[in-house]
């Protein structure tokens, strides 16, 4: 944090040196240089925030010369991005409009100020009405210029880099919505080296203890892993060398966020990731038609070395990512018996690896084009923005899912070529093609081969789609699509079937009620739809459509029921767990799934605001030596989440400032823990383990599931505890026992 006491001189000096390296960095670029424009922009901005600060305490305008650094030299970008993103703040944050921009710096920079002031501070806001919105915006804006979003991107980026200034809620707000979108993004826009770094810094702020054992772990272990890399690059090295050819050949080790997934994902402790590394070959080539011959013959090299790994070969030349990733990738074994992926690329493919779409600007590839590399992924977006009223999780789900998916490509029955997110299915395909297509699959032909409208798809696969007229669309396809477009196109086509099927349900009430000769009133349908227990009328009148409910006198007669009351009673005022509850408000809570929070779990701990009735999470099961955060949810009640729970991902993204910091006070209380147990069967084992829990350390175990198939033994336990450290404690006593390969704690 910058000291008060710096005199304006000095000021002065830091803003001049920052704004001379942003210069200096431009000047050195391939770009054509407008120097005038950009110093124009930069005086422009510091007269507009004079004598603003930041929460830091630095003078504002560091910060706007910090991400126009970050758009030219790591993003790679000219003059009018760098211009635009000097003068992002100044229409948001100042009394100048747009107009007085577009009079200063022209048409072009002022669209792209007023698309970063739409989508200014952040994504989301705090309610679910307004996230969608606000994502809308941002995606719109960048159909319009991918400037906007690649300008966005740095501005986060700094925003990141400086966070430590902001109170912790706002860290886990803005941290939780970087690794929810903004990672993502980078990712899809192929700007990696961005998209780790974000990684890292949202990791370091929401795992911080966690963060700071694996930096340590990685500073430990660089003096062997560099001697491994070593031995294994020297062959490799001598073969190259005798190629002629000029290039670099590195270990890059990977990203602490990235090493932390694999630990829980795969369950195994830091000693047990051993592709701590991927070795990278760059070479130098002016000539791009030679880039792929070159490829192969390093690969043919390295394979001569050592021994390839028959299923991970990827190769990204014949068809590039989405994003224009080019590569070859092949995994070999190294002298430690090891698995060692190496990427082997040109320095063309290497810059467009690390800064994306914006790296064609190194290149000379025309003003505009880049906005028609992102075409095929925006048509997707575009279906989504259709949607009047989507669920706004539902909705950021989605396009995440589609921002990180890994892509495969498959044919039509032509052999025109489809790009898709692994896992995608016949019937994606169908709805991807069209509407009616998707509507009325009953199954697909892959390579020539009948197959049920959920197969999922490999990359090659040639696909055709068989249709009937008599199909409609059922609720449960959805479970069957994984991309955006074909889940939002059945969605649609599910309303229009519905509202058909509501339409026609109350035409047969309005005809039923003719019959019996009833005067049609807002009473009767309401007398009705409560005897039925029913929400409203358009669910009703579709289940009358859909035959489930059956017309008859006793729907509308005017005979009260004496149980009416009774039903309301059991059903309306009570909780979950069946008391009685004297609250008015019963209203779900939109934030969490219904089985995401065990209501009976009612404690007490300490917030920032004093002590406050808490629930632990069903999703992640906290305890006590967790780090954890607590949700304001609805009904007012503190809900505790795991740092690192999916479901807590999704509301720091979207509900940031109901985040509380939690401590755990002193307590008696017993807590719920999973332990997964892995090993050798062998006699005895089980008895070893179950002394241990019960006799050894005194602990409860209220569950075990125990099965053995073909020598291995793995057994799932549920042990009541008082905090983490017992959890460890115990992992540690059973991994003891032998046979046992390993014990780790479940979320």
């Amino acid at each position: 944090m910058m000291q008060n006491h710096i005199s304006p001189e000095k000021e002065d000096q830091m803003i001049e040196q920052a704004y001379q390296n942003l210069l200096n960095g431009y000047l050195s670029s391939n770009h054509r240089k407008k120097v005038e424009v950009i110093d124009k922009a930069f005086k422009f901005a510091r007269d507009a925030h004079q004598g603003i600060r930041r929460r830091s305490g630095e003078p504002y305008i560091l910060h706007p010369i910090a991400v126009a650094t970050i758009v030219s030299q790591e993003i790679g970008l000219g003059s009018t991005s760098i211009s635009a993103a000097l003068l992002h703040d100044v229409v948001e944050d100042t009394d100048y409009t747009v107009e007085d921009i577009e009079a200063q710096f022209g048409e072009k920079i002022a669209h792209i100020v007023d698309g970063l002031t739409k989508i200014s501070g952040g994504i989301f806001g705090d309610k679910a009405s307004l996230q969608a919105e606000n994502f809308r915006k941002l995606l719109l804006t960048m159909s319009e210029d991918i400037r906007v979003v690649l300008i966005k991107m740095a501005d986060r980026l700094h925003n990141m880099r400086t966070l430590s200034s902001m109170p912790a809620n706002k860290q886990y707000k803005i941290a939780g919505e970087t690794l929810y979108i903004y990672a993502p993004l980078a990712h899809r826009l192929g700007l990696y080296a961005i998209k780790t770094e974000l990684e890292d810094l949202s990791f370091k702020y929401n795992h911080p203890s966690e963060y700071r054992r694996i930096k340590d772990h990685i500073s430990a272990s660089e003096e062997s892993r560099n001697e491994l890399f070593a031995r294994f690059s020297a062959p490799i090295r001598e073969r190259l060398d005798n190629m002629g050819l000029q290039y670099e050949f590195n270990a890059r080790v990977k990203s602490c966020f990235s090493i932390w997934n694999k630990m829980q994902n795969k369950h195994i402790p830091f000693e047990e990731v051993y592709d701590l590394y991927a070795a990278r070959i760059v070479f130098e080539c002016d000539d791009e038609s030679a880039e792929k011959r070159i490829c192969w013959n390093i690969y043919n090299e390295i394979t001569e070395v050592y021994a390839k790994h028959p299923d991970r070969v990827r190769d990204w030349l014949t068809t590039p990512k989405v994003n224009k990733y080019r590569a070859l990738h092949v995994t070999v074994m190294g002298p430690d018996g090891n698995w060692v992926e190496v990427q082997i690329r040109s320095r063309k493919m290497d810059d467009i690896a690390e800064r994306g779409f914006a790296a064609h600007w190194k290149y000379k590839i025309g003003e505009g084009e880049e906005e028609s590399e992102l075409e095929a992924w925006l048509s997707t977006i575009t279906d989504i923005l259709k949607d009047p009223e989507p669920n706004a999780i539902d909705f950021l789900d989605t396009i995440k899912l589609n921002l990180f998916a890994s892509e495969i490509v498959v044919f039509t029955p032509k052999g025109e070529p489809m790009t898709l997110p692994k896992g995608a299915t016949v019937l994606d395909v169908a709805f991807i093609l069209h509407t009616d297509l998707g509507t009325h699959c009953i199954a697909g032909k892959v390579n020539h081969k009948l197959v049920p409208l959920s197969y999922k798809l490999s990359g090659g696969d040639q696909v055709e789609i068989l249709t009937s007229n008599s199909t409609t669309p059922k609720a449960e396809w959805e479970k069957f699509l994984v991309t955006a477009k074909g889940k939002t196109r059945l969605r649609t086509a599910l309303k229009h079937e519905r509202r058909l099927i509501i339409e026609q349900g109350e035409k047969r009430f309005m005809d039923f009620l003719e019959q019996h000769n009833i005067q049609f009133s807002n009473e009767v349908l309401s007398q009705a739809i409560t005897r039925q227990r029913i929400a409203n009328k358009e669910e009703f009148f579709f289940l009358i459509g859909n035959g489930e409910i059956a017309l008859s006198e006793e729907l509308i007669s005017k005979k009260e029921h004496g149980s009416r009351i009774n039903w309301w009673r059991r059903n309306i005022f009570k909780n979950r767990d069946g008391s009685k509850d004297d609250s008015k408000d019963t209203k779900d809570e939109p934030q969490e799934s219904d089985n995401a929070v065990n209501t009976k779990a009612i404690y007490h701990l300490t917030t920032r605001n004093g002590v406050s009735n808490y629930q632990i999470a069903d999703c992640c099961h906290p305890i006590p030596g967790d780090d954890t955060v607590g949700f304001l949810n609805d009904a007012g009640r503190v809900v505790v989440h795991k740092m690192d729970c999916p479901t807590l991902a999704r509301l720091k993204a979207s509900y940031g400032s109901r985040l509380l910091q939690t401590q755990w006070e002193d307590h008696t209380d017993r807590f719920l823990a999973t332990i997964h147990i892995e090993g050798i069967d062998q006699k005895g084992i089980l008895q070893s383990i179950v002394n241990i829990i019960s006799t050894n350390m005194s602990i409860n175990m209220k569950r075990m599931n125990v099965t053995a198939d073909q020598g291995v033994f793995n057994c799932d336990l549920d042990v009541l505890i008082s905090d983490a450290k017992v959890v460890t404690n115990l992992c540690r006593e059973i991994k003891k026992v032998k046979g046992v390969n390993s014990a780790t704690r479940m979320s």
